[in-house]
Order: structure tokens, then sequence, then C-alpha cells
């Protein structure tokens, strides 16, 4: 079985990556169970920038396979944002349910149609001696007017997923791990995975 670390520490997305490559014969590791506790500053301008950043990181340090996600909601009515500080909209503690309270007040009044968002995600797999490789996912929707469902962690309980009449918090984990930004991120990054 290939070890894997994926750089975070955010169990939300731990159990996403595990549901989705342990299956595939892979040892999914975060950065609390390899004891890294550092934080790492994300100082990239894209997703992208920051995805790398923490794989390179992490990879210099362990000498490992690194997978690191950098994601976040873009909405449009809002110019894109919270876009790379969607961790950190509502500040620096990294509160989901005061990100949720600050991106609801912004878009009070606002119209369905002018509510809509997508959830962007970018991978970075960094592998010992190979040059650091990067792919993306998204998936389409809306903003909830108030939060639905207990599925699911960040912003899934007001994205409403186009085309269905669920948020990302009511659909099932296996549902969501067919749809979302970081599944389909990891579908592209399935074969750069498997060459390692």
């Amino acid at each position: 079985m290939k070890e894997v670390i994926i750089a975070t520490k955010n169990e939300g997305k731990v159990r996403e990556f595990k549901a989705m490559l342990e299956p595939r014969g892979y040892d999914v590791k975060s950065l609390l169970d390899i004891g890294y506790t550092p934080e790492i500053e994300e100082t990239g301008q894209t997703f992208e920038e920051n995805a790398v950043i923490k794989a390179e990181t992490i990879s210099k340090e362990t000498g490992k396979i690194v997978i690191a996600d950098d994601s976040g909601l873009s909405v449009d009515y809002l110019g894109g944002s919270p876009g790379v500080y969607s961790a950190r909209y509502a500040g620096e503690e990294k509160n989901d349910l005061a990100n949720l309270k600050k991106l609801l007040k912004e878009l009070e009044g606002v119209e369905k149609e002018d509510r809509s968002a997508r959830f962007r995600c970018a991978l970075a797999i960094c592998i010992p001696g190979q040059e650091t490789k990067t792919v993306e996912g998204s998936v389409e929707g809306y903003i909830t007017e108030e939060p639905r469902g207990t599925n699911g962690f960040g912003y899934d309980p007001v994205f409403l997923v186009k085309d269905k009449d669920q948020t990302m918090a009511e659909l099932s984990s296996g549902e969501k791990n067919k749809i979302s930004h970081r599944a389909e991120a990891l579908k592209k990054l399935s074969a750069l995975l498997d060459q390692a």
C-alpha cells in the first residue's frame, strides 16, 4: 500500500480523500497523522499557487508523495469572493459558522439567479524527484438563503448544487464524493498518482 500525505489538518477534507483514495489501495495520512503542526503560509494569489506551496513544503519535509488541496467558494455577485480567502472569510480563526453568516449577510436580498457560485479545487501532487503537477475541478451551483443539511463542512450547507434540489450538505457522502469539485480534480489527478 503506497502512503500518500494529504497536506491538510482539515478533518473534512481528510475524510473525503480517504473515501476516494483508500479503496484504490493508498494509505492516506494527514498532517496531524504525521505530527506536522506548523501552519504553512499560503501566500499564493490563486488556489493553484497555494496548493503547490503546501505540497512542496510537506514533500521537502518528509520526502514522501504529497497531495495538497486548495479550494474554496467563488460567488459571482461578490466578484469571486470569498475565493482563496474562503476558510478565513470572517477572520483568521477559520470559523465555518462565522464564514456562513458573513456570506449570507452579504447576499441578503439578492435574487437566486444572481447568487450563482462554484466550488473550485486545485490539487497539487509532489512526487519526490519529479516536477510538481496540478489539476483543477469545479462544481456549479447557487447560494441558498439559509443553511440546509448536516453532512459536509464549510460552505456545503448553503451551496445548492446546480440541477439538483439539494445542498452539498444534504447529499450523502457517497453522492458528494462523485460530483464535488474535489472529486473532479482527484479524477484528473489519478493518472498522475498511479505513475508515482
